[in-house]
């Protein structure tokens, strides 16, 4: 089965369902994360739909210390949840992501990327749809944007996808972590809906596609 095959599926079974909707909650502070990472790590940060399932993924590959979920990529200054999904800010959900620049590449965790949803769907991923759930590389330096914009290419001509990739190129100049509640949710709620219905079966189609290594 294809990816972008597996992912209209998911379309179709989850109409009803969206990581928008699951969630009623009332936000929390947002705070904007430096975009410097500690001594010996790198960061980098990925745009790919509903950020629940993409902290999941990220973190579970070797070489990544953490994964923060939250929003990148608009205009507006201290978005919430509930604002983004407005489709008004400009703003993605995205995950910030930590990772030992020693034992796994920027290049490697763009093929993360490109293996952990489809690429081809614009505006939407699964059952979110809207312009906070698009697909984007982002990059902080001019080596990364060369990185970012040839793994692109390869994946286009890979022939996984059925349709053109959509994915943005984009330098990553804010971030900012979302509410609290957001963070590592689906290790927190497991047994949500969403989770079950989407979340996890993006997981574990990803387990089977991606050839990397995992914890």
């Amino acid at each position: 089965m294809r990816i972008s095959t597996f992912f209209a599926l998911l379309i179709l079974t989850f109409a009803l369902s969206s990581c928008d909707a699951q969630n009623k909650k009332s936000h929390s502070q947002v705070i904007t994360v430096p975009l410097k990472a500690p001594a010996t790590r790198a960061i980098a940060a990925f745009a790919e739909g509903c950020f629940w399932c993409s902290e999941h993924i990220f973190e579970a590959v070797v070489g990544v210390d953490s994964a923060v979920s939250g929003y990148a990529g608009g205009t507006t200054k201290n978005p919430t949840y509930e604002l983004v999904n407005t489709e008004t800010t400009g703003h993605a959900e995205t995950v910030l992501v930590y990772y030992n620049p020693k034992v796994i590449s920027y290049e490697e965790l763009t093929k993360v990327f490109f293996t952990s949803h489809d690429p081809t769907t614009k505006d939407r991923q699964g059952p979110d749809h809207g312009s906070s759930y698009r697909s984007i590389l982002f990059y902080l330096t001019d080596e990364e944007k060369t990185i970012a914009q040839k793994s692109l290419k390869s994946y286009g001509e890979s022939g996984l996808y059925k349709n053109p990739i959509v994915s943005e190129v984009k330098k990553l100049t804010e971030f900012y972590r979302a509410e609290e509640y957001h963070q590592d949710f689906i290790e927190h709620n497991p047994n949500q809906s969403y989770v079950r219905g989407v979340s996890i079966p993006r997981f574990e189609l990803f387990k089977r596609t991606y050839k990397g290594k995992l914890k």
